[in-house]
């Protein structure tokens, strides 16, 4: 499933081979969690922002409109019409984002749902059967993402949890692929490493899970409340253990810096709401920095965002103070195009960091340009 083409110090240049499509990575993976972009992206808008592979969530799928009526109509390949790969969150993450609405125990997680707040089990096989419905490229095994920082012995017992249930994922995998039937029949399984930001439990799992020879695996449980001090130690310390020859994904993350230091640590993937998010608050990423077009210094401002990008936003040469002037009337025009602005940010800057790789120069493109994207102008 992958192949590793070039190093440039501990950065990796490789190839994700789906059933759907390749992956060239390094790459960043666009959050359409329902399906759909927030911020009025249609599919095809995905792929102009130059996105490889995209991420929908297990969880609020089930809940809405559910996978039996996603499967029906052709997986979410036909369901969202989208001809490119898809990963799929396990719902893991929810275990963290809704603390306050559910019960863990070993059998599984109950969630009060978010929506109408009807109990809902997920239990490790119950969010493989979903994801094998939905027919992503890539299912995520079911997990327990815990906030950093937590008790020692409360992480322990959680890090034990996560690998029972990540083996009850595996073989639920198995049998979905026995049984077949689901849109995408060549669908893998990517394990998740836990252990929140101490050192010895994480090592100890990834050593665990890796045992397993799932076809990937991720980085789980960062971007949760330490420092990036915190995150790249504990990366640090785990990517030695992960397989070699498996791609590797640190989920949730993140800012710019963020991932040019986690690629200089080996890491291969990434995904976060935070290039989007921004976009819709007025945030936008440049070749000089974030700008906040909020700020009354943009009223007036005819400069394009960024002279440099070629996102419909730019390209069509709209001026800082027009996208403002839409921020302020609450046009819905003023979310979509810097949406697409910020996502085409992001992999452009994922095709210039495979290029350094390719070059050999990896290390000197990270120093030039980390914290240079995420300065404020």
């Amino acid at each position: 499933m992958f192949t590793l083409i070039k190093r440039s110090g501990r950065a990796r240049r490789g190839v994700i081979h789906t059933g759907h499509g390749d992956v060239h990575t390094p790459a960043f993976m666009t959050v359409a969690t329902q399906a759909a972009v927030k911020g009025g992206l249609s599919t095809r808008d995905i792929d102009r922002t130059g996105c490889q592979m995209a991420l929908c969530n297990t969880y609020h799928l089930h809940l809405r409109p559910g996978e039996d009526i996603v499967r029906e109509l052709g997986g979410l390949h036909g369901f969202m019409r989208r001809d490119g790969p898809i990963l799929t969150d396990s719902g893991g993450f929810q275990v963290f984002s809704l603390a306050s609405m559910r019960k863990i125990a070993e059998e599984g997680v109950t969630f009060a749902s978010h929506i109408d707040g009807r109990r809902v089990s997920m239990r490790p096989e119950d969010s493989i059967r979903v994801q094998w419905a939905l027919g992503a490229d890539i299912a995520m095994a079911f997990d327990e993402c815990v906030p950093n920082p937590s008790p020692y012995d409360y992480v322990e017992a959680s890090v034990g949890r996560t690998t029972r249930w990540l083996a009850r994922c595996r073989d639920e995998w198995l049998a979905c692929r026995e049984r077949g039937g689901g849109p995408t029949p060549g669908q893998a399984l990517w394990g998740i490493n836990q252990g929140g930001v101490y050192d010895d439990l994480r090592v100890r799992h990834m050593d665990e899970i890796a045992e397993l020879d799932l076809p990937g695996y991720a980085i789980g449980g960062l971007a949760v409340g330490e420092t990036p001090e915190e995150m790249y130690r504990v990366i640090e310390a785990v990517e030695p253990r992960m397989p070699e020859r498996k791609p590797r994904y640190l989920m949730g993350v993140g800012t710019p810096t963020n991932i040019m230091q986690a690629l200089k640590r080996g890491v291969d993937i990434f995904d976060c709401v935070m290039p989007a998010r921004n976009a819709r608050h007025g945030h936008l990423y440049t070749s000089e920095g974030r700008l906040n077009l909020n700020n009354e210094k943009y009223k007036a401002d005819p400069r394009p965002v960024d002279a440099s990008c070629a996102c419909p936003l730019c390209r069509h040469g709209y001026s800082r103070a027009y996208i403002r002037h839409l921020f302020r009337a609450g046009e819905m025009l003023a979310m979509r195009l810097a949406v697409l602005h910020n996502l085409t940010f992001y992999n452009n800057l994922m095709s210039r960091i495979r290029e350094a790789i390719e070059g050999g120069g990896y290390d000197g493109f990270c120093d030039t340009y980390s914290g240079v994207f995420d300065r404020r102008i």
